[in-house]
C-alpha cells in the first residue's frame, strides 16, 4: 500500500513522474505534500543476505554513501504546486520544517483522541514513557467489537484468501495486524497463523510486510518467529522458503516487529530475549548492511530493559549483552562513541543518540544522564568539528528528547550546547537545536528550581523568530508553539509576549513555508486569539498545501468559528486531494462528525482513483460506524482498481484500530531522517515509516 500514500496521499508530482509505483506498498499520510520523503544519506541493501539487491548493488556496509547536503530550492512560494516547501532538483527541501513535522505530527494531532475521548493532546515523548505497559485498547474510540468481528475482520480475511495483488495484500495484513486478534485468545493466535504463510511469498513487499505484521499485531508468541527471521536461524529460512538465507529487508522488518512487540511487553524476562537478538545483530560484524543494524539499534531503544537490582552496580563488559537498563544505554553510547570501528559506521551510529536518550525517559539516573551528556556533547556544537553532519544531526535531536528546564548542571549544558549548535554551519543541524530546544523548554524538571531557564529560552526563541535567518524562522516559530503548547498542557501560564511575537509573524508573512508553519504552530500553542488570522490566511492563500497546514492549525486551537468553511472546502474539493483530507482531519479534531456522510456520499459518486483514494483515506482517518459498510463494499468490489481496494482495507485498519496514535508514531518520533535507509522511509514509499 505504499503506492497508496503516494497517489492518494498527495505526493508531490516529481516524485510521481520518476519512481514506479507498481512496485511500492502502504503509506504513512505525512500531511501536506509531506509524503515525499526527502533525499537521505543512506543507502543500504535492499536485498537477500547472499549480497545483492534487485537492483543490483551491493548488500555491504563497508562502502559510505555521500554525506547529504541541502537541496538547493526556491524561494517557498510554490503555490499550489502540491509540494511542501521549496524544492531542489529532487524534491522538497529535506531541511524544511515540514518534513519533521511529517514525522512527528502524530502525537500533535492525536486525531482519534480529539474524535471520541476529548482528552488532552500528548506530548511527542508519549510513546517512550509507556514502556512496559500493556497494549491500549480504544474502548469506545474504534466501531463495537461485533461490528468489527462480523463485518470488517471477514471481508480482510477474505481478500487475503483470494487475492494476491500487493497494495490488496499488504494492506489487508497491516489493517489485521491493528485490529488485533479477539479478546480472550489465550492459545494460539488466529492472525499470527493467517499470516505465517506469506513470509514465504514470492513478492518481497508481500514477505517483509508479513513479518513487520506480526509485530503490529502484538502477540507475544511471536517473539520466536521473528527472532528466527531477524538471526538468519534454520527455522527463520524455512518460513521464507530461502535456504541461503532470509532476505535483509525481511530481516529488518523482523527487528522493527520484535521493537514493537518489545515496547508494549510487560514481560522482563521477555524484553531480555529481544534485546539479545538485537543485540547481536549490532555487535556481529558479520552483519554488515546499514539498514538491518540501523533496525536492530532502533528497535533496542523501544525495549526497556529493568533497573539492576537494589545494590547491584551495573557492568558492561566488553562485548557482553546488556543486562539491565543501565548497561543497555552504555552499550549505545559506546556504540555511538566508536568513531574508528569499521564495524560501527558512522550512518548506524547516527541512530544511537535517540535509542539511549528515550530509554532516559521517565528513568531517574542521574549519573547515567551524565554519561550520556557527555558522550554527546562534543558533537552539539557551533563549530562541528567532530563526526559526519548525521552524527550531530542526532546527537542536537537527541538532547531535546534528554535535557529539561530545571537548574541541574547537565541540563544547563545541554541548553548552552544547543544555543550554540544553532549556529552550525549544517542547516539541519541548526534546525533540530532550535527544535530541540523548543522542547525543552516544555518540560519542567525534577532538579532545583524546575523551570530556571524557561524565560532564557523564550528570549532566544523570539529573537531567532523575529530577527534570525530566514531559513530558521519556521523552525523557531514552531518550537515557540511546541513549547507553548506543552506549557499548557501541564498547567504552567503561557507567555503572551511568544504568542503574540508567533500572531505577528503569522500575519505579516506571505511566504507559504512560514505561514504554514506558524498556523501549526498557533494551533500546537491552541492560541485562539490567532484565530482570525489564521481563518484570514485559510480563506486568501492560494495554494492547497499550505491552506491544509491552516485548517488543522484551526482544528488544533478548537476553532468553531471554521467549521463553515471547513464544510464548505469539503465539499467543493473533490479533486483537491491536499485540501480535501487536511479539512476533514480539521473538522474530525473539532469533533464534527457529520463530514463522515459527505465523505459517504462523494465516494459513491467517485470514479477516478485518486478521488477514491483521497476520500477513502480521510474516511479512514476520522471514520466511523457508518463508514464501514461502504468501505468494505469497496474492499470486496472487484470492478474497482487494485490500489483502490486496497486504500479501502487500509482505512478499515485505521476505522478499527486498536492503539491511539499510529503504530509506526513511536519509530517515527524524534527520527533522524536525514540518515535514513531504504527499510524505513525513501522517496519511492517502501520503508517502515510509509506504512499507513
Amino acid at each position: 500500500m505504499k503506492k497508496l500514500l503516494l497517489i492518494g496521499s498527495l505526493a508531490a508530482a516529481c516524485v510521481l513522474a520518476t519512481h514506479d509505483l507498481s512496485a511500492a506498498h502502504g503509506g504513512t499520510y505525512r500531511g501536506p505534500g509531506g509524503d515525499t520523503v526527502p533525499p537521505t544519506s543512506g543507502g543500504g541493501s535492499s536485498g537477500g543476505s547472499t549480497g545483492s539487491t534487485p537492483g543490483g548493488g551491493s548488500s555491504g556496509g563497508s562502502s559510505q554513501p555521500q554525506s547529504s547536503g541541502p537541496s538547493s530550492g526556491g524561494s517557498g512560494n510554490n503555490k499550489g504546486s502540491g509540494a511542501a516547501g521549496p524544492k531542489g532538483p529532487s524534491g522538497p527541501d529535506p531541511t524544511q520544517w515540514d518534513q519533521w513535522w511529517g514525522y512527528n505530527k502524530d502525537s500533535y494531532i492525536n486525531l482519534r483522541g480529539h474524535l471520541f475521548s476529548g482528552s488532552a493532546l500528548p506530548s511527542p515523548e508519549d510513546y517512550f514513557l509507556a514502556h512496559g505497559g500493556k497494549a491500549r485498547a480504544l474502548i469506545g474510540i474504534r466501531p463495537a467489537d461485533k461490528l468489527v468481528r462480523d463485518k470488517i475482520v471477514p471481508a480482510l480475511l477474505e481478500v487475503l484468501a483470494t487475492e494476491n495483488h500487493n497494495d490488496i495484500v499488504t494492506g489487508a495484513m497491516i489493517a489485521l495486524a491493528k485490529i488485533g486478534d479477539a479478546p480472550g485468545s489465550s492459545q494460539e493466535s488466529e492472525l499470527a497463523k493467517v499470516f505465517l504463510p506469506f513470509l514465504n511469498n514470492s513478492s518481497q513487499e508481500i514477505a517483509e510486510t508479513a513479518a513487520v505484521a506480526l509485530g503490529v499485531l502484538g502477540d507475544a508468541r511471536s517473539v520466536s518467529t521473528l527472532t528466527s527471521l531477524l538471526l538468519d536461524e534454520e527455522a527463520g529460512r524455512k518460513l521464507v522458503g530461502h535456504s541461503q538465507g532470509v532476505p535483509t529487508r525481511t530481516r529488518a522488518f523482523a527487528a522493527f516487529g520484535l521493537g514493537q512487540i518489545g515496547f508494549y511487553s510487560d514481560d522482563s524476562k521477555q524484553r531480555q530475549e529481544i534485546v539479545r537478538a538485537l543485540w547481536q545483530i549490532c555487535d556481529s560484524p558479520r552483519q554488515s548492511t546499514r539498514d538491518l543494524k540501523i533496525a536492530a539499534i532502533t528497535a533496542m531503544g523501544l525495549v526497556p530493559l529493568p533497573a539492576p537490582l537494589p545494590g547491584e552496580q551495573s557492568q558492561l563488559d566488553s562485548g557482553a549483552c546488556p543486562t539491565d537498563r543501565q548497561s543497555q544505554v552504555l552499550y549505545l553510547r559506546d556504540y555511538f562513541v566508536s568513531q574508528n570501528d569499521a564495524n560501527r559506521p558512522y550512518l548506524t551510529r547516527a541512530h544511537a543518540p535517540r535509542a539511549m536518550c528515550s530509554l532516559l525517559l521517565g528513568y531517574k539516573d542521574k549519573a547515567l544522564k551524565h554519561e550520556v551528556v557527555k558522550a554527546l556533547a562534543p558533537y552539539v556544537t557551533k563549530r562541528g568539528s567532530v563526526g559526519t553532519r548525521e552524527v550531530r544531526q542526532s546527537a542536537s535531536q537527541a538532547f531535546g528528547l534528554l535535557g529539561d528546564l530545571d537548574s541541574d548542571p547537565e541540563d544547563a549544558e545541554i541548553r548552552e550546547r544547543l544555543v550554540d549548535a544553532s549556529k552550525n554551519s549544517d542547516p539541519q543541524v541548526k534546525n533540530f537545536s532550535v527544535m530541540a530546544l523548543g522542547q525543552i523548554g516544555g518540560r519542567p524538571g525534577d532538579g532545583p528550581s524546575a523551570i530556571a531557564a524557561i524565560e532564557p529560552l523564550r528570549k532566544f526563541l523570539r529573537e531567532e523568530l523575529v530577527e534570525g535567518a530566514t531559513q530558521l524562522r519556521p523552525w523557531a516559530g514552531l518550537a515557540i508553539g511546541v513549547m507553548e503548547g506543552a506549557l499548557l498542557d501541564q498547567g504552567i501560564q503561557q507567555s503572551n509576549g511568544q504568542l503574540a511575537a508567533l500572531r505577528g509573524a503569522l500575519e505579516d508573512s506571505r511566504a507559504e513555508i512560514e505561514v504554514g508553519a506558524y498556523s501549526i504552530a498557533c494551533g500546537i500553542a491552541r492560541d485562539a486569539d490567532a484565530e482570525k488570522i489564521l481563518l484570514e490566511k485559510f480563506n486568501s492563500m492560494s495554494g492547497d498545501t499550505v491552506r491544509g497546514y491552516s485548517a488543522v492549525g484551526l482544528g488544533l486551537m478548537n476553532s468553531t468559528a471554521a467549521m463553515d468553511p471547513l464544510q464548505e472546502t469539503v465539499r467543493t474539493s473533490k479533486y483537491r486531494m491536499v485540501l480535501l483530507k487536511e479539512s476533514a482531519i480539521a473538522l474530525g479534531i473539532l469533533r464534527d462528525k457529520s463530514v463522515v456522510h459527505e465523505l459517504l456520499q462523494m465516494l459513491a459518486e467517485a470514479k477516478t482513483l485518486s478521488s477514491q483514494a483521497s476520500i477513502a483515506s480521510a474516511l479512514g482517518f476520522i471514520g466511523d460506524a457508518s463508514s464501514v459498510d461502504p468501505l468494505v463494499q469497496m474492499l470486496r468490489d472487484k470492478d474497482v482498481t487494485a490500489a483502490a481496494r486496497g486504500f479501502a482495507a487500509v482505512s478499515l485498519g485505521i476505522v478499527a484500530d486498536k492503539e491511539h496514535l499510529p503504530w509506526n508514531a513511536k519509530f517515527s518520533v524524534n527520527i533522524n531522517y536525514r540518515a535514513g535507509v531504504p527499510t524505513l522511509s525513501d522517496s519511492a514509499g517502501k520503508g517502515l515509516l510509509d506504512i499507513l
